[in-house]
């Protein structure tokens, strides 16, 4: 996979993507990212990719200039499947469009300052919209490398154990059950015997029915779902 990120502030990217999980997925040649800074493509001397908004209004805006050179230049190196941006108010990331987005071949994501970008850059260049949360962030740069690192991860390869991502949170539509490590006893604090009881059958029982009971408390709107999907799938 080939991600392509456009940022005023790319400097941002440096701790997320030197370490971990994307770290050893660019090393392995799972991954390729490349980081673009907007102001390289402003033909403004200043190197200026913001200015005031027509009809007045509080805040700057991203100019579109400067975003489709930038855009123009990745597309006469390759084609891209999706042109991202980041936006508050796009598409909520959850884990179905992250199994769907890792699976791309290329991605280009825009990543918005300040006011906002001017409304053409979404009206002709973004082909999705894509927020992690119903809050607002100073830069989209943040939201980027949330959703680059949800990606590498599905990524065959990209983990030790390829099918841990399987069994993460929200892939099967719950939470996941508690997990334990050694020590078996810890302060009078005991694991579970039927973790220890090597019955896969019995553990695998329980795993499902903890995993119910904590997606019951913790988030029951997605405990709803997931019986209506499963009465519905059973019919």
């Amino acid at each position: 996979m080939r991600i392509d990120i456009i940022a005023i502030f790319p400097e941002m990217f440096e701790g997320p993507f030197t370490e971990s999980i994307i770290k050893r997925a660019v090393n392995k040649g799972i991954v390729e990212i490349g980081l673009h800074n907007l102001r390289d493509y402003s033909t403004d001397k200043h190197h200026k990719v913001d200015d005031y908004s027509f009809a007045a209004g509080a805040g700057m805006v991203m100019m579109i200039e400067p975003v489709d050179n930038c855009i123009t230049h990745l597309k006469s190196q390759r084609s891209y499947d999706e042109v991202i941006y980041m936006s508050p108010d796009g598409e909520i990331l959850n884990q179905p469009l992250c199994n769907q987005l890792s699976m791309k071949e290329n991605l280009i994501i825009l990543c918005g300052h300040y006011k906002g970008i001017d409304e053409r850059i979404r009206e002709h260049l973004i082909t999705k919209e894509i927020s992690i949360g119903d809050y607002v962030l100073s830069g989209g740069e943040l939201g980027a490398a949330v959703l680059v690192d949800s990606l590498v991860r599905l990524i065959p390869g990209a983990l030790g154990d390829e099918t841990s991502a399987l069994s993460d949170s929200f892939q099967d539509g719950l939470v996941s059950p508690p997990v334990y490590t050694r020590p078996r006893e810890y302060k009078g604090w005991s694991v579970p015997d039927i973790l220890l009881s090597g019955n896969d059958m019995k553990i695998n029982e329980w795993k499902l029915e903890q995993a119910l009971l904590r997606t019951q408390e913790r988030r029951p709107e997605m405990y709803e779902k997931f019986k209506a999907d499963s009465k519905n799938s059973s019919l």
